[in-house]
């Protein structure tokens, strides 16, 4: 019997094609949907549960306000900064931006919890602080791409 080999030759051409980035692998795509579902839960409780009360004047929004002494305005002003934030959460060209805004939102209230409410549920703002880092981090290429669409209507 004889044995024959065959010289196996890998012929590797240069297409057009781009190169599949590390984000289009299973787990990167995973990553991306479970950072988007964060988004959207995050937003949902910004827009519902923490600017919602505070656009409609309900009461125990109400009256936390009167007792900082800002009032109606200072009510409606942060309820308004966190419903934008929720909405700019959504839009991709704004989310890390937008967690940021929140973030700096957020360590607003914790200093005043912490010194008009003599820290009660100070640690709510500080829990909301981990995941909206988390997304400005993680979607810190957006602020490319909003700078660049600001450079081009300037």
């Amino acid at each position: 019997m004889s044995e024959s080999t065959a010289s196996v030759t890998t012929v590797t051409t240069v297409t057009s094609r781009p190169v599949i980035a590390e984000s289009a692998t299973p787990r990167g795509r995973r990553a991306r949907i479970a950072l988007r579902g964060l988004q959207i839960l995050l937003a949902l409780f910004y827009a519902v549960a923490s600017a919602l009360p505070k656009l409609i004047a309900h009461p125990s929004a109400a009256e936390g306000f009167e007792e900082l002494g800002w009032g109606s305005a200072g009510m409606y002003t942060i309820g308004a900064l966190e419903l934008a934030g929720a909405v700019a959460l959504l839009i991709p060209v704004l989310q890390s931006v937008a967690a940021m805004a929140l973030s700096a939102l957020m360590v607003g209230a914790f200093v005043v919890t912490i010194t008009a409410f003599d820290g009660e549920n100070a640690a709510t703002p500080l829990i909301l602080i981990v995941p909206l880092a988390l997304i400005a981090w993680a979607r810190r290429s957006s602020n490319a791409d909003l700078l660049r669409l600001v450079r081009r209507r300037a």
